[in-house]
């Protein structure tokens, strides 16, 4: 059986796995499922028609699964889902999705979620991201794997930010961000290659070159994004196998990108 506190309401319909702990004056409502391991500490709200998945840890006073801050919400059951070993810290806000978009919005595994984040409705964010404090997120927002928003970093609705990029400090940010970029400024601005997390995380320096040399014909080289396109395709032919992939991937971001990238 769950470990719930004197002090805590839990609805009879929520399904918690018997592993998983509640702090005092939580609350957790009906439609709320809870994986082996989570620990929900006190003072928290989790609501909505909301899936957690196993071994994460939530801080006092978060707001998880409430309705989207979206006034075309008309009481839908959109979804929130929550993977596994991420750490919720303070006052978090976590909306559901809407069915505008997938109707969902989604973390994915292992990441660090600082203090008065908010994860608005339909974001998608993947593994392994750092959200420093009070990084604020809009609607249907797709962030990578291995991200870093830095404290205060801001996304507008619809932005997409690719896989090891790197959010600096109080960055307003309007456009797509390809991966591997490293970004900062109000407005947002494009100051090179995240070359130490890529480092941190195992990459050549091969890969990294690689992705340089990428950095530069998007960025550097005064073509229009068709043409860098192009000029990557002959580029990724004369390099290794795994040195390609990684420049194709910003290759094939170019494609996704819906609102521009940073420039």
């Amino acid at each position: 059986m769950a470990k719930i506190h004197a002090t805590a309401i839990v609805d009879s319909n929520a399904a918690l796995h018997e592993s998983v702990e509640v702090g005092p004056y939580s609350v957790i409502g009906p439609h709320v499922t809870i994986g082996s391991g989570t620990v929900v500490g006190p003072h928290v709200v989790i609501e909505g028609h909301t899936t957690i998945g196993s071994d994460n840890k939530f801080f006092q006073f978060s707001s998880i699964g409430a309705a989207p801050q979206d006034k075309k919400w008309n009481g839908e059951p959109t979804r929130l889902t929550i993977g596994d070993r991420n750490t919720i810290r303070e006052f978090c806000t976590f909306n559901t999705g809407t069915v505008q978009d997938k109707g969902v919005t989604s973390l994915g595994n292992d990441n660090w979620i600082s203090a008065y984040v908010h994860l608005a409705h339909d974001c998608l964010v993947g593994n392994n991201t750092i959200f420093s404090n009070n990084a604020q997120i809009a609607g249907h927002v797709e962030i990578g794997d291995y991200v870093i928003m830095s404290g205060f970093a801001n996304v507008h609705q619809f932005c997409k930010i690719g896989a090891h990029a790197f959010v600096g400090m109080s960055t307003s940010l309007t456009q797509d961000v390809p991966p591997f970029v490293l970004l900062n400024g109000n407005p947002a601005s494009a100051h090179g290659v995240n070359i130490e997390g890529l480092k941190r995380r195992g990459f050549t320096r091969e890969q990294i070159n690689g992705i340089r040399a990428a950095y530069k014909i998007i960025y550097r080289s005064g073509l229009t994004l068709d043409e860098a396109k192009a000029a990557l395709i002959a580029e990724e032919a004369t390099v290794p196998a795994d040195v390609a992939q990684h420049m194709r991937a910003m290759r094939e971001f170019l494609d996704t990108a819906t609102r521009g990238i940073v420039r």
